[in-house]
């Protein structure tokens, strides 16, 4: 079992106006998810996703699918 704790970090495409989210990705290898945090609650709730679901929204975002 691992006891690897979570490194959050925000999207360098932030501006730093708070209001962002926080990723841990570095548990997606070990733990297979990816937990979401608000950045300006850090003690308040995650959402984890699965890794592969992440990557697929990540991908789909960059390829502006979500555009209208």
């Amino acid at each position: 079992m691992t006891t690897e704790s979570p490194r959050w970090f925000t999207s360098s495409y932030s501006s730093n106006g708070g209001n962002c989210v926080e990723v841990a990705a570095n548990l997606s290898t070990t733990r297979g998810v990816v937990p979401v945090r608000d950045s300006k609650d850090p003690h308040g709730p995650v959402v984890s996703f699965p890794a592969t679901s992440f990557s697929a929204f990540i991908a789909a975002v960059k390829g502006d699918v979500f555009s209208t």
